[in-house]
């Protein structure tokens, strides 16, 4: 009888166990190989412990995740966490009584959270004026120039990347003149050839401190920089030099096939670009111009990071603060930086990945976080804060096709986009006072 009341007893214990566990909902953005990878990070983070479980769910692209979770939460149905694009911040800050800051969270439910030991070229992003980090750093990317090896070969070219905007006309022209159509494109236009053009530049893309530090933001991208650098761009494509390709990542296929010897795109290319190139590949910095700077500021990041909506039970928080310290982990990051080429969130992944001889085995792969971390970001190169952000990228992406199409000058078009940016910024700030 007292083996079976103490047999009664542990199975209940156990019962007790599995009923305890918290379930929360995670909603992302990762479709493909990625989405895979997510899901294995998941279920390792279920397997590794009893008490929480978490189910991800692929939700679409970043705008549809984020809006559906907008939408959920004014139903009462949101997710616990949510993965949210860059360009979404000043949304999701907005939304004071929807999101559990990051740093809130983590100081209460985590003995051990420290955000010194993030990148701070990450958190920044994603800080609030104090810099204090509001969500959690998960997948940030930063662009780079991708090369062709073999083309810059045969055009007579060293193995390296073009270092300034400069040699990129020098490069490019002596591509052409090797018999290629074109010398180089581009991904994410207004992220890379805006964005960070000005920040690489310590130069403001938005007043305000680039939008941390008021509503009252205005952009102030058709400045003399932005306009110099858009015009030579308009310049190179008039003969093939620069070749546009779309809004977001359509150029990657022509850099695979080897019509465009380079492209600048996101470090987070890296493993398409492994996986499709058929030719040897270099990974270099994003150029700057050493025409107005001699040594180039940090560039900012793109991706994306995950929020925690309120709305749920108490219960709820410890578990997602237990699953963002799993997230932290230096094994996890290292493995994600790695298969991703993501940026690695904190600098023990850094120093895990580099210990584990990654960097030493795939040259360029450390390209990103040693252009991150070199310099100390500042106020022009922290990242970007802006209501509307979505609606002022489409907005840019419209105006600078006009400019390839040979519609409209630089001037023309970077007036025009700001004009209508700004009011863009009043609606948010009306919106949001």
């Amino acid at each position: 009888m007292k083996k079976t009341l103490i047999a009664l007893s542990v199975g209940a214990l156990a019962i007790s166990q599995v009923q305890a566990a918290t379930d929360i909902t995670f909603w992302h953005a990762m479709g493909g190989e990625l989405g895979e990878k997510v899901d294995q990070i998941v279920a390792d983070f279920n397997a590794s412990q009893n008490d929480v479980v978490v189910h991800a769910s692929y939700r679409g692209n970043y705008s549809e995740t984020m809006t559906g979770a907008i939408a959920a939460f004014r139903s009462g149905e949101q997710p616990d966490i949510v993965q949210v694009y860059e360009v979404g911040t000043a949304t999701m800050m907005a939304a004071e009584g929807a999101v559990y800051p990051a740093y809130q969270l983590m100081n209460q439910y985590s003995d051990g959270f420290d955000q010194s030991a993030y990148l701070s070229t990450v958190t920044g992003y994603y800080a609030d004026a104090n810099g204090n980090m509001l969500s959690m750093p998960f997948n940030s990317s930063t662009p780079v120039l991708y090369y062709n090896k073999d083309a810059f070969a045969a055009a007579g070219l060293p193995d390296r990347g073009p270092k300034t905007w400069e040699e990129m006309g020098e490069f490019g022209q002596a591509i052409l003149d090797a018999g290629y159509d074109c010398g180089f494109t581009t991904a994410w236009q207004s992220w890379i050839q805006l964005e960070n053009l000005s920040a690489r530049h310590n130069v403001p893309f938005a007043t305000n401190d680039d939008g941390f530090t008021g509503l009252d933001t205005q952009v102030v991208f058709n400045d003399d920089l932005q306009i110099a650098h858009i015009e030579q761009l308009a310049k190179w494509n008039e003969n093939g030099l620069f070749s546009y390709s779309g809004r977001t990542s359509e150029g990657a296929a022509r850099f695979y096939s080897g019509e465009c010897p380079m492209i600048t795109a996101s470090s987070a290319s890296y493993a398409g670009v492994r996986a499709n190139a058929s030719f040897n590949f270099g990974v270099s910095e994003l150029p700057y111009w050493a025409s107005k700077i001699d040594t180039p500021q940090n560039t900012i990041i793109g991706g994306a990071t995950l929020w925690t909506l309120r709305g749920h039970d108490e219960s709820h928080y410890p578990a997602v603060a237990r699953f963002f310290e799993y997230l932290s982990q230096p094994e996890v990051q290292a493995d994600w930086h790695q298969f991703s080429g993501y940026l690695p969130i904190t600098y023990a992944a850094v120093e895990l990945t580099k210990e584990q001889g990654f960097y030493a085995n795939n040259p360029g792969t450390d390209v990103a976080i040693n252009q991150m971390t070199a310099v100390e970001p500042t106020a022009n190169s922290r990242g970007l804060r802006l209501g509307n952000f979505p609606q002022i990228r489409d907005i840019i992406d419209e105006e600078l096709e006009s400019v390839w199409n040979g519609d409209a000058t630089a001037k023309q078009a970077l007036d025009r986009a700001a004009r209508r940016s700004n009011q863009q910024l009043r609606r948010f700030e009306r919106a949001n006072r």
